[in-house]
């Protein structure tokens, strides 16, 4: 529809009652409102949407989290195997797993908008079906800050600030709980029992820097480095942080037996869901600095 001019909706003011004039404003600024909404997404992709996204599948537990976070988890229609928190989740459809995408069961909830990670094989399927589909790539704490402020665009939401806001005042809540000599402490966080660790420049070696701790893993190693056990050895941490299914391993691999950390048994055994708040990226970070503060409080003397 063509746009009237200012001038043209002053005749028409002037011709019918103030009433038609208020709602005929209303009506114009409202739907052109919502017409604009373009969204670059992680791959540079512009995504373009009418008005904000109404049935959203998400395919990554750490942007279903966001979606809620934002407030919005009235839109989901449906999520991935692995999404679990918040509880109301419980009742949507689940549509499988980076691997199995379930593209049937996609396509047959008609969404508005699916969420995936950016280097997902489900991408190239669904737009080759006329579905939407916006990428993100969450490694860093900036990427998390991105990704809200994206979801709030697409959403229609206006929280992304609030909750970024909330993440900030945890952290620093966690980092003051902490004393002087705990934060000298060298840690080492892994991810899992490959060993891969958490290294200083993705989003769990941030938290750790933040909290003023020691990672013994250095920049160069990258985000999540497969490590070479006898660098644990070598690096002789204070305290090891793992999930509960590497308990076993620990002490009977080669060498390990004479890290401090082990000798004194200064090991936190994340539960599985313990772990699913610090390996996602996403609103529940300040919860995970919280997790990572109480285990060094826990662990090692003032």
């Amino acid at each position: 529809m063509k746009l009237i001019s200012l001038f043209q909706q002053q005749r028409i003011c002037r011709r019918f009652s103030l009433l038609f004039c208020s709602s005929a404003y209303f009506l114009f600024f409202s739907t052109t409102a919502f017409a604009s909404i373009a969204v670059k997404d992680s791959r540079g992709v512009e995504i373009r949407l009418g008005t904000p996204a109404q049935r959203v599948i998400s395919m990554l537990p750490s942007l279903t989290e966001s979606v809620c976070a934002l407030g919005k988890c009235s839109v989901l229609v449906g999520v991935d195997r692995f999404s679990n928190w918040p509880k109301s989740l419980d009742t949507l459809p689940r549509l499988g797993g980076i691997a199995d995408a379930n593209i049937e069961g996609i396509v047959r909830l008609k969404p508005d908008l699916v969420l995936v990670e950016k280097s997902s094989a489900l991408i190239a399927r669904l737009q080759s079906l006329g579905i939407s589909v916006m990428a993100f790539d969450v490694q860093s704490m900036a990427d998390v800050q991105r990704t809200l402020r994206r979801l709030d665009m697409v959403l229609g939401s206006n929280e992304s600030d609030a909750v970024w806001e909330r993440i900030q005042l945890d952290i620093a809540r966690a980092n003051r709980a902490l004393s002087p000599s705990q934060k000298a402490a060298r840690v080492y966080f892994e991810v899992n029992a490959a060993p891969f660790a958490a290294g200083k420049t993705s989003f769990i070696g941030e938290l750790l820097d933040r909290l003023g701790m020691q990672n013994i893993a250095t920049e160069k190693m990258g985000a999540f480095p497969k490590i070479n056990p006898e660098f644990v050895v070598q690096s002789r941490p204070d305290l090891i942080m793992t999930t509960e299914a590497s308990a076993k391993q620990l002490a009977q691999r080669p060498g390990w037996k004479s890290i401090p950390a082990i000798q004194g048994n200064r090991i936190c055994f994340f539960s599985a869901a313990q772990a699913d708040v610090l390996v996602r990226p996403g609103p529940r970070m300040g919860e995970a600095a919280a997790l990572i503060g109480d285990c060094a409080i826990r662990l090692l003397p003032k």
